[in-house]
């Protein structure tokens, strides 16, 4: 920022040392630091928020020029794909004497997507459905357990009696 040599600063703090005292010199000096250290992250903040916005300019121009490329990819491969069908149907149409049942109008473009339709499964049905040998066996808790039950039950008991 301002370039300060040795010299200055003892020349600024004398001047501060005469102007403002002894006593009060240390919490000016704790003020000028706190409010230094505000305008260096204030300045930081400024330079970051303009690096971004930099950025961002620049991913939009890319997003464009992307775009643009994949339209014209896109026109190309359409164009192929015309041209393609074009000498298919000359060189077939010799063939069988009958025309394709192709139509230009079923591109892949123009296909729907499908529809969903809901499975239909009920979960509950499901765990009801499951034998209670097996719910035994793989630890499906069948009824209900108060906490203190379920660490009264799992405690580990002590092979000497208590005194």
């Amino acid at each position: 920022m301002i370039d300060l040599g040795i010299s200055k600063l003892a020349l600024i703090g004398a001047v501060a040392l005469i102007v403002i005292g002894p006593e009060k010199l240390p919490r000016v000096a704790r003020t000028v630091g706190a409010l230094l250290g505000k305008a260096q992250r204030y300045v930081a903040d400024v330079k970051s928020e303009v690096s971004r916005s930099m950025e961002l300019e620049e991913l939009k121009k890319m997003k464009d020029s992307m775009t643009s490329a994949a339209r014209d990819v896109e026109q190309s491969v359409q164009s192929g794909a015309t041209d393609f069908e074009k000498s298919w149907s000359d060189a077939t149409a010799g063939l069988d004497g009958s025309s394709s049942s192709y139509s230009s109008n079923d591109t892949l473009g123009s296909l729907e997507p499908p529809v969903y339709k809901h499975p239909k499964k009920n979960w509950r049905l499901k765990q009801k459905a499951m034998p209670q040998w097996y719910k035994a066996r793989t630890g499906v808790r069948t009824r209900t357990q108060s906490g203190a039950a379920r660490v009264a039950r799992f405690r580990p008991r002590s092979s000497s009696a208590p005194r």
